[in-house]
């Protein structure tokens, strides 16, 4: 009996020694830390994880903060923030917080601490709603369902928090299926892959964007494990791409498009020169139809003219080889001075056809000028479409094609009918030589005539007179027949020029649109050049500006809790849904008894 007392005390002991070393250590424990609370810690960084649990429809339930200082030296530190509640998470030392100051004893290495916040804001604002079978359903009553569910979570910015998370945080959600209760999973807006034997759906929101997320599929017995949102900043650094191939392709664009416009340019001034040329040409061409006309109409005053004078020749042969004895050469006086006047007629037309044949020449010479100073561009359907492609105006486009066609039509026309228009001047210049001819023959025949009459001695030079008479008169004849076909010629000339000149005008007129139509698309090119020259530069500039905005490694990190607190590494989003279950039936069955454990099993000897 003794003996088993003995043993009873010394299990005793061997309880109880313990607690008081525990207590001694713990004494120890204290001083220490009262000694360090003496001195100023030092930490390198803090990081934020911001916890919260929302209800399934994304309403806030619980939001705490794990601060974690990487501390340098170890010391009394304060921190900043308005907690609820505080719970030191490295040690059993205590914190204190003082209206929304935090101090706290932290060794060197990790220090952990939570503060509760179940008052503050999240920087996002999230909604759930659930729909089964097409029809709105609140979650608790979805739990155990059957039928199409379909999942919209709806996120936007909190206009209670600083904006700097929303707009520098990447949201992600993901939603963790059991392919025993869903199938035929669909979703435009997330990515579904394999996690274990389930299936995952994870969604993604940009930064400084709102969120409108869908999930459909078969269900059956539905239940849904909580959703994982996580938020963290989008730091990572986004490279450039090479534009060199792309901006060589535009820099060779608008090099095409400046060739255009300088080509246009100069195709402008030659249609000017053109339009120039034509117009003189046709203000030429309208002094030589009048010129020719009139030479027309004149010509049968010279027809006339010619055959009584071949009449009179022919009388007066006539009538000196029928005359005997003295005859009267009153008549014969008056031949000179109708040579004469004919000769003066022919003169004029002479000095009518020269002048024509001078303005012809400086006209035709301009045209010719104009027409060569077209350029003789051979543009592909390539290049064309291509202009086409480089989004410049289709209207400015479509009258560079039509200035273009028209440009090479006039310049093949005028190749084709240059041989007729070189002839003109060679016609004019021999036409005149002869009807000069003619009157230099005419002015002799008149100045012999006179001469011959004055000094005639009409008993004696009768017989000469009958016989030079009787040779002017038979070759006046062939004179006037020539004459004739002259006239003729000119007729004709008239009446073909006449064409001539009406195509003349509506060149002209032709040459006067196409300047129009082209000074028109010389500025529109103009302005195509200088709207598309510094492309490739707006474009390097507009990629930059993307970049920019979705490049956030750049932004300094701020508190959660509190502006004051300094050396933030990072703050994190760790959010989580509350689960959609069934309720699970309560058991009528009786729990068994508890065995005893070592503590009561030892009160237990002492109670014997």
């Amino acid at each position: 009996m003794k003996n088993k007392r003995i043993l009873r005390i010394l299990m005793v002991l061997v309880l109880i020694l313990p607690s008081f070393l525990v207590t001694g250590a713990s004494n120890e424990h204290v001083a220490v830390a009262e000694d360090t609370s003496e001195n100023t810690g030092e930490y390198s960084s803090k990081d934020e994880v911001v916890y919260a649990t929302l209800s399934p429809s994304g309403e806030r339930q619980e939001v705490y903060v794990v601060n974690i200082f990487d501390v340098m030296q170890e010391g009394n530190i304060s921190d900043f923030g308005t907690y609820s509640n505080l719970k030191n998470l490295t040690d059993l030392s205590e914190i204190e917080q003082k209206e929304d100051t935090v101090e706290f004893t932290a060794p060197e290495g990790k220090f952990y601490y939570q503060g509760d916040k179940n008052d503050a804001y999240l920087p996002w604002d999230i909604s759930i709603s659930y729909l089964l079978d097409g029809n709105k359903i609140d979650p608790e009553e979805l739990a155990g369902k059957d039928g199409d569910a379909e999942i919209k979570i709806q996120t936007s910015a909190n206009e209670n928090v600083d904006s700097v998370f929303f707009d520098n945080y990447l949201l992600q959600i993901s939603l963790h299926l059991e392919p025993e209760i869903f199938d035929n999973i669909e979703t435009e807006d997330g990515v579904v892959a394999n996690a274990g034997k389930n299936k995952q759906v994870t969604f993604t929101v940009m930064p400084e964007q709102a969120g409108e997320l869908t999930m459909k599929a078969d269900v059956v017995d539905f239940e849904l494990q909580g959703m994982d949102i996580v938020a963290v900043p989008q730091s990572m650094s986004i490279d450039a791409p090479d534009m060199d191939d792309m901006t060589g392709e535009i820099t060779s664009l608008t090099d095409a498009i400046k060739k255009i416009s300088n080509g246009v340019g100069e195709l402008n001034n030659g249609v000017s020169d053109l339009n120039s040329g034509v117009a003189s040409l046709r203000d030429g061409s309208g002094e030589y139809e009048k010129g020719i006309s009139d030479i027309d109409g004149a010509s049968y005053e010279l027809i006339d003219a010619s055959e009584s004078i071949d009449e009179g020749l022919a009388t007066m042969s006539t009538s000196l080889n029928e005359s005997s004895g003295e005859m009267d050469v009153t008549e014969l006086r008056e031949l000179p001075d109708g040579l004469s006047q004919l000769a003066d007629g022919l003169h004029q037309t002479v000095n009518g056809l020269d002048n024509l044949n001078e303005n012809y020449t400086v006209a035709y010479s301009t045209l010719d000028e104009a027409m060569v100073a077209i350029p003789d561009y051979d543009i592909t359907e390539e290049e064309i479409e291509a202009l086409y492609m480089s989004g410049a105006d289709s209207d400015v486009v479509d009258q560079l094609v039509e200035t273009y066609a028209a440009a090479r039509t006039a310049k093949g026309t005028y190749s084709a009918v240059k041989e007729a228009f070189a002839a003109v001047e060679p016609s004019l210049d021999e036409v005149s030589g002869s009807i000069e001819e003619m009157a230099n023959t005419m002015e002799s025949m008149a100045t012999e005539i006179g001469s011959s009459v004055e000094d005639m001695d009409a008993a004696d030079s009768i017989g000469e007179l009958q016989e030079g008479l009787a040779t002017l008169s038979n070759n006046y004849k062939e004179f006037h027949d020539g004459l004739v076909s002259y006239t003729n010629g000119v007729g004709q000339l008239s009446s073909s020029y006449k064409d001539i000149h009406a195509g003349i005008v509506e060149l002209s007129g032709g040459t006067g649109e196409l300047e129009d139509g082209v000074e028109e698309l010389d500025t529109g090119t103009d302005t195509l050049y200088e709207s598309t020259k510094d492309m490739p530069d707006q474009m390097q500039e507009e990629v930059d500006e993307m970049i920019a905005d979705y490049d956030k490694s750049d932004v300094d990190t701020v508190s959660f809790v509190s502006a004051e607190n300094e050396k933030i590494n990072s703050v994190q989003f760790v959010i989580k849904t509350e689960s959609i279950e069934k309720e699970e039936q309560e058991s009528n069955e009786e729990q068994e008894e508890e065995q005893k454990g070592f503590w009561d099993r030892l009160m237990d000897l002492f109670k014997a």
